[in-house]
């Protein structure tokens, strides 16, 4: 929140003039509009991230493609293949690897606004700006690793002779949802770690059942129908759902499944920027 001036009584003429600085409680609208003004330091903190992320690597970039990369051959040789799980019309490997090319989004931004504040401790202790430009400048950040990721799938579609349709015109609306969601998590769980430093360590072990309960390496068919709404509270999986649809043309999420998908993702966005919001001026006594 902006400080404001708030102008003490005189001292005795022995001492100085003292000025007390307070915190304000302007409106989330303010808030944001503040965050507008200060969109050059924005910028610069997600150049610095990505400048970060690959100082001193050897393959630089090209992790961006590794990891979803490495990951959906090994889903492919070992449950496309072995287990013989169903793909639902696509080859299994372009069915793991876009999934794997969102989720990858979702996961590294996560994990970066979690720790995003405890990382920039001396910029949060030594000087003002709206505190929320640092997670949200992580998760901006994974944007790169994901078009990279993204171009390296479309000679994939060509190898196997898939042509994507015009539901790819969708596809920016569900990597909007996969940001919000990483964005209301990350913002809830930045807030606590600078309090409890045990939330950097449980961050991987959520990813982690997070990615389990999604269908990254197996299809929503194979959950019963009638669990399939209560599935949908886990918002990502109408992200990957809806993900492959746009690509494969493979069938998508149910419209019920994904309007609880939103619902939950509008929840979860909300109830992490008010938190954050409501500690953000407590973050510079703990950090």
């Amino acid at each position: 929140m902006k400080p404001t001036v708030i102008k003490s009584e005189m001292l005795p003429p022995c001492c100085f003039e003292a000025t007390r600085i307070s915190s304000s409680s302007p409106s989330w609208i303010a808030q944001l509009k503040e965050i507008w003004e200060y969109r050059e330091l924005l910028y610069f903190l997600i150049w610095r991230d990505i400048k970060v992320r690959y100082n001193q690597t050897v393959m630089g970039a090209a992790w961006a493609v590794a990891q979803p990369l490495f990951i959906a051959l090994t889903l492919s040789l070992f449950l496309g293949r072995l287990a013989k799980l169903p793909s639902n019309g696509p080859p299994y490997f372009l069915f793991a690897y876009s999934a794997m090319a969102v989720w990858q989004l979702f996961a590294q931004a996560l994990t970066g606004a979690s720790n995003s504040l405890i990382v920039n401790e001396e910029l949060v202790t030594l000087v003002y700006f709206p505190r929320l430009l640092v997670p949200l400048s992580s998760v901006l950040a994974s944007l790169l690793d994901f078009f990279v990721a993204l171009i390296l799938l479309f000679p994939f579609l060509a190898w196997y002779r898939v042509r994507p349709s015009s539901t790819i015109l969708a596809l920016p609306l569900f990597v909007l949802f996969a940001m919000l969601i990483a964005m209301g998590v990350g913002f809830w769980l930045a807030a606590l770690n600078v309090k409890y430093r045990d939330v950097r360590h449980t961050v991987g072990f959520l990813v982690q059942l997070w990615f389990l309960a999604t269908p990254v390496a197996y299809s929503i068919d194979v959950v019963p129908k009638a669990l399939r709404m209560w599935y949908g509270l886990n918002p990502m999986v109408a992200v990957v759902e809806g993900f492959r649809w746009s690509l494969l043309a493979s069938p998508g999420a149910s419209v019920p499944l994904l309007a609880v998908s939103i619902a939950t993702t509008v929840l979860l966005l909300f109830v992490g920027l008010y938190y954050f919001l409501s500690k953000q001026d407590t973050f510079a006594d703990f950090i």
